[in-house]
């Protein structure tokens, strides 16, 4: 049978071992200021060397350990800092962004724009076959290579770093746009307001170790990759 004391002990060196690997009960915690980090950076689907020869396996592996890994880091930081204890929905706070700081805005838009662009690539691209995605852009766009121009134009277009995007406004349109920085379609501060289908990354540091100054080679090569599937389940809402 445990004294009170030796119960008091067994429980401080039980929390200081949980704490040691980060994994520290709930039930166990005297001080709430210690809280999950909201927000994590999902594995990419496929192997860094998987979209060769179009992007570059070194590309990506800075792409996503460092560039990416450091949104969902300052993202956790903001988010701790600014979210006072709620358990916030990304969407919904990018819906408000401009109630928050500048590095909320920058590292949570960086944050959910990578992680729907690594899900938007797969290892090999395939045609966009008969269904609900090629009839949508049939109907907003006549044809799939005058949907690739306008995409590729919304690319080339954007002076600096940001992105283009496909995406279906509040009248369940398609369209194509263009946001900076880390900016997207969900946001309140958006030039472009939707929700966002398919977006492509024109910062310099996801293509310039291979194509250099040539983004319009990054960008045309980057339609071999798109996972069409995904992007029809986005707008089917599966």
């Amino acid at each position: 049978m445990h004294t009170n004391s030796s119960r008091r002990k067994f429980i401080s060196t039980t929390v200081m071992a949980a704490g040691a690997m980060g994994m520290v009960p709930g039930a166990l915690l005297a001080n709430d200021s210690i809280q999950p980090t909201p927000f994590a950076q999902t594995p990419l689907p496929y192997a860094y060397n998987a979209l060769e020869p179009y992007v570059d396996a070194m590309t990506m592996e800075i792409h996503h350990t460092k560039h990416a890994a450091a949104y969902t880091k300052n993202l956790n930081d903001a988010a701790l800092a600014e979210f006072k204890g709620e358990n916030l929905s990304l969407e919904l706070v990018l819906s408000n962004i401009s109630k928050y700081s500048a590095k909320l805005r920058n590292n949570g838009g960086g944050h959910y724009n990578h992680e729907l662009f690594w899900k938007s690539m797969q290892a090999t691209g395939t045609a966009l076959h008969e269904g609900p995605l090629k009839q949508a852009l049939m109907s907003n766009f006549n044809s799939f290579e005058n949907f690739k121009t306008k995409m590729s134009e919304a690319a080339m277009t954007r002076f600096g770093s940001g992105w283009a995007w496909l995406y279906m406004d509040g009248e369940k349109k398609l369209q194509i746009g263009s946001t900076p920085n880390q900016d997207n379609p969900l946001m309140d501060v958006s030039p472009v307001k939707g929700q966002p289908l398919l977006g492509l990354d024109v910062w310099e540091h996801a293509y310039y170790l291979k194509y250099q100054n040539r983004r319009a080679d990054y960008v045309n090569n980057w339609f071999n990759l798109v996972n069409w599937k995904f992007v029809e389940g986005r707008l089917i809402g599966k």
